[in-house]
């Protein structure tokens, strides 16, 4: 592959198509030549701070038209932007901020008393810029951004170049830092011409959140094809559905629990989604009945796409051909994207027989650098290579991948992963709990549900309520326990690990595929 820089594709299009409006939000229309416009006003005003090439710079906060100017003047500066979830409780966002060593941090409104309350503990944060209007102490956005002039840096921009820093959960309670690059990106975008082929006359609406690879890809994919994007500042099923109406949307991309909401509003008959011409969902699996339902109400193509943060959220599509029920291939997550590399190992790393189960690897162009300042983590999960996804599948004859289970623990609830060692290292610090486990069982709603089995202290009485309530000051509100479930003992294997299938299996029992 030759050198690619994600700003070069963007700027290409404000020289091919300046007048064009590239970002709608809320009314607000920015064109391709006031994005480059603001973005390198953005890039000036971080020089001016003493950002250099590397530093990480965080943002947490709503959606908006602002993100993009913020992104692209972070990389004119070959600084990286760290997207912090903002669904976080404040000891997670601290420890994001600390482990990015993010040196300014970007808030929305919705967040500055969380960011007020960490701030001591962020010894590495700098300066902290309000996004949407004044604060007491901190600069507004767009005051802080006009001080500066609109010049691009030209700066000695690398392929591998670090462009933005993602968190994902993690394996043993803390989340982990993934590097995506300018090279990254390049693979990603080449891949999406195949299972998205987008063009410069497309109206994209945006609604997934921006601190998840999937609500970037949509963003970059749209502007990279010089695309309208109009930004929802979250996830809003009626302003989907007036959106997709008056505004004349022709790309919708949604998670599985998004298309269940949009499906289940009271004007879903009657709207008018003629103009919708392809619906991408991913991130956990789909219910068959509601993907039948959605594709008869949208009438237009529908293609899944899977892949993980670490894959810059690639690896493989179903295609709208296979959505055909009579292809039987609906339970799969589709065929490796152009040049992505899929096999199904064993737990010694050897492929195994066709249609057995085994872990999903993956190698591509578009694996992550590595998780931020944890060789050994990257070195467990990049072997030769390959990516270690973490997730059971098999291949059928055809090549199409079928997701069978999770080798990892991990559970997804409405389209978040959730650890249950996160989860677990909350709750043990209740002084009356003495064990607990959790686990993800079925859910209509969310796909999967987080559940714990607590074992209580002796003599201890405890509830769901002052459990759920508990966890609730730790840790993120997605990553709750829906439901607590009291047991004597858990079952460990003889070197004492916790033995999660034997817990999970009643609840999956009459499940086809053991993961929501």
């Amino acid at each position: 592959m030759s050198d690619f820089i994600l700003i070069d594709a963007i700027e290409a299009q404000a020289a091919k198509q300046g007048d064009k409006t590239a970002l709608v939000f809320k009314g607000r229309e920015t064109s391709y030549n006031e994005l480059s416009h603001t973005s390198n006003q953005v890039a000036q005003a971080l020089l001016a701070e003493g950002i250099e090439p590397h530093a990480r710079i965080g943002f947490m906060g709503a959606n908006s038209d602002l993100y993009f100017q913020l992104l692209f003047g972070v990389q004119k500066t070959r600084s990286v932007l760290v997207g912090v979830n903002s669904r976080l409780a404040g000891p997670e966002v601290a420890y994001v901020l600390n482990d990015a060593k993010a040196e300014m941090v970007f808030v929305g409104k919705d967040f500055v008393p969380l960011i007020e309350t960490i701030l001591a503990d962020c010894p590495t944060v700098k300066r902290v810029i309000a996004m949407d209007g004044g604060h007491a102490e901190w600069a507004a956005f767009e005051d802080w951004r006009d001080t500066a002039a609109p010049t691009h840096p030209q700066l000695d921009y690398q392929s591998d170049d670090d462009f933005i820093q993602l968190y994902t959960s993690g394996t043993t309670g803390h989340p982990k830092g993934v590097q995506l690059t300018n090279a990254n990106m390049q693979s990603a975008l080449a891949q999406a011409e195949e299972w998205a082929g987008w063009n410069d006359n497309e109206h994209v609406l945006l609604c997934m959140p921006l601190f998840h690879i999937a609500g970037v890809n949509v963003g970059l994919i749209g502007l990279y094809e010089g695309a309208k994007v109009t930004v929802l500042p979250e996830v809003d099923p009626a302003e989907i559905l007036r959106l997709v109406e008056q505004e004349k949307v022709s790309i919708l991309f949604m998670v599985p629990a998004v298309i269940l909401f949009v499906m289940q509003m009271p004007n879903i008959a009657e709207a008018d989604v003629s103009s919708v011409r392809q619906v991408i969902y991913g991130a956990s699996p789909i219910a068959e009945e509601l993907l039948v339902q959605a594709a008869t109400k949208f009438k237009c193509d529908f293609v899944q796409v899977y892949g993980l943060t670490e894959t810059t959220g690639c690896g493989t599509n179903l295609s709208p051909a296979d959505h055909d029920p009579a292809r039987n291939k609906l339970r799969s997550c589709g065929k490796a994207n152009k040049g992505v590399e899929i096999r199904i190992v064993d737990e010694d790393g050897k492929d195994v027989p066709q249609g057995e189960v085994g872990e999903i690897v993956m190698r591509a162009a578009s694996n992550m650098k590595g998780y931020w300042a944890k060789p050994d983590a990257t070195a467990e999960a990049v072997r030769d290579g390959w990516f270690y996804s973490g997730d059971a599948g098999f291949l059928d004859a055809e090549g199409y991948v079928f997701i069978h289970d999770r080798v990892k623990d991990m559970i997804v609830s409405g389209g978040e992963n959730v650890y249950p060692a996160e989860v677990e290292n909350a709750l043990f610090a209740h002084p009356q709990i003495a064990d607990v486990a959790v686990i993800g069982v079925p859910d209509e709603k969310w796909g999967e549900a987080v559940k714990a089995c607590v074992v209580p202290e002796p003599g201890a009485e405890l509830s769901p309520d002052e459990i759920i309530a508990f966890a609730r000051e730790r840790i993120a509100g997605y990553k709750l326990p829906k439901s607590v479930d009291f047991v004597e003992a858990l079952p460990r294997n003889p070197s004492g690990k916790i033995l999660r299938r034997e817990l999970r299996d009643p609840y999956w029992e009459g499940h086809g595929r053991r993961v929501g």
